[in-house]
C-alpha cells in the first residue's frame, strides 16, 4: 500500500487550532505502517470524551467544542480518520472501505488503551465509532450521536437498486450545484438512496474534490454576487477560489489531488443498498444495539437535510435511550460542531454528569 503524509507546514498558522499533535502508528492488512493523528486535551484524569469527525473534514472541526469540554474537566480525544487531517493517507481510492476504517481505528483504540469513554460521533464519525462500540463494548460508558446513522438497508425496492447502480455507473458526473440540489431534497420525493447517489458519484468522480471551497460555502456563504463568482471560478478549474480561513483549514490536509482519495472514496462506502458491502456487519451491529443498555443520547440538528429525523430508529430500538433528555440542536446544520459548538458541548457535559 502506497501511503502519503501531509507535510507539517500545511497546518501552520491555522485559525483557532493551537492543539499539540499526538501520533500512533498501526499496521495495515499488508503490514504497512500507518500513522494516525489525534488531539488529547484537558486533564489527564478527566472523563474521556472521544470525538470522531466525518467526511470530508478532520479534527479541526472540534476546535470550538474542545474548550467548552476541557473547561468542564473533560479529557477530549479527537482523532483524524485515516485519509484525513494529519493522519496518513493511502494513495488509492480502493484502499478505503468502511470495514478498513473500523479496523484501523480499532487498532488505534487498542494502542492507546482508552477506556471509560463517552463517545461522540457525527457523520462518518458515527458510522465508524458506533462499530467501535460494538467491537469494544467494555471500553465505552456512554454514547452521544448527532447527524449520523448506522445504515442497514436490506429491503430497498429492486427498481431503486437498479436505478441507483445504473446512475452511478453510467450517468455523467453531476455538477456541484446538481449534487447540492439532490442532497438538499434528501427527505423529499424519491428514495433517499437515489438522492445520496449524487453525493457518492460526485465525490468518487471529482479528481480534485474542492473540500475547502465546499466547506466554506456551507459554513459561511458570502453575499450572492461573490458566491456566483466563486462558483464560476471553481467551474473554470480553481479548486479553492478566493479562500477564506475556513477554506484554507479544510483544504490544508490535501497538498494536491493525490491526497484526497479518502474523502473521494468514503461516500461510496455508505451501505445505502442491500447490495452494499458489509451489510452483514451492519445487521450484527444493530443486533448488538438492540440490547445496549448503557446511556445512549441523540442530539440531532433541526435543519440537517441529510439526517433530520434519523434519531427515530435509535430511540425505537436502543434500550439505553430510555429516560434520557434527547436534544434537538437548534440551527446547527449538518456540521453542528461548527454551527452550534456550545450546544454540542453542553449536551455531552450534561449526560456525563447525570449518568
Amino acid at each position: 500500500m502506497r501511503i502519503l503524509r501531509t507535510p507539517d507546514e500545511r497546518f501552520e498558522g491555522l485559525a483557532d487550532y493551537p492543539f499539540a499533535p499526538h501520533y500512533t502508528t498501526i499496521q495495515t492488512h499488508d503490514s504497512s505502517d500507518l500513522r494516525i493523528h489525534h488531539l488529547d486535551e484537558g486533564p489527564a484524569e478527566g472523563p474521556v470524551v472521544l470525538c470522531m469527525h466525518g467526511q470530508p473534514v478532520w479534527s479541526y472541526l472540534y476546535r470550538h467544542v474542545i474548550p467548552h469540554l476541557t473547561a468542564a474537566g473533560m479529557r477530549v480525544i479527537a482523532p483524524d480518520l485515516v485519509g484525513y487531517g494529519k493522519s496518513d493517507k493511502p494513495a488509492a481510492r480502493e484502499d478505503y472501505s468502511y470495514q478498513r476504517q473500523v479496523e484501523w481505528m480499532g487498532a488505534w483504540l487498542e494502542a492507546n488503551d482508552l477506556s471509560g469513554i463517552t463517545f461522540f460521533g457525527q457523520d462518518w464519525g458515527g458510522l465508524i465509532g458506533l462499530r467501535l462500540v460494538v467491537n469494544y463494548p467494555d471500553r465505552f460508558d456512554r454514547v452521544v450521536i448527532s447527524n449520523t446513522g448506522l445504515p442497514y438497508n436490506p429491503d430497498v425496492p429492486q427498481e431503486v437498486v437498479t436505478a441507483v447502480e445504473a446512475f452511478r455507473a453510467d450517468a455523467p458526473t453531476p455538477s456541484m450545484l446538481e449534487m447540492q440540489k439532490a442532497i438538499g431534497g434528501m427527505r423529499q420525493g424519491a428514495h433517499p438512496a437515489s438522492k445520496f447517489a449524487y453525493w457518492q458519484k460526485w465525490c468518487w468522480e471529482t479528481a480534485d474534490l474542492p473540500v475547502g471551497f465546499m466547506m466554506s460555502m456551507m459554513l459561511s456563504p458570502p453575499a450572492l454576487p461573490l458566491q456566483m463568482l466563486k462558483f464560476l471560478l471553481n467551474k473554470l478549474g480553481v479548486t479553492s477560489p478566493l479562500p477564506t480561513p475556513i477554506a484554507v483549514a479544510y483544504e490544508a490536509p490535501f497538498p494536491d489531488p493525490s491526497y484526497k482519495m479518502g474523502p473521494r472514496a468514503m461516500p461510496s462506502q455508505v451501505p445505502t443498498l442491500p447490495t452494499s458491502p458489509w451489510l452483514e456487519e451492519q445487521r450484527k451491529a444493530w443486533e448488538f444495539f438492540k440490547t445496549f443498555e448503557k446511556p445512549f443520547l441523540c442530539a440531532f440538528a433541526d435543519n440537517d437535510p441529510v439526517t433530520k429525523g434519523g434519531e427515530t430508529e435509535f430511540l425505537n430500538k436502543v434500550p439505553g435511550t430510555k429516560g434520557l433528555p434527547h436534544t434537538t440542536i437548534k440551527g446547527g446544520g449538518h456540521f453542528i460542531q461548527e454551527g452550534a459548538p456550545d450546544q454540542v458541548a453542553q449536551v455531552i457535559i450534561d449526560v456525563i454528569r447525570s449518568t
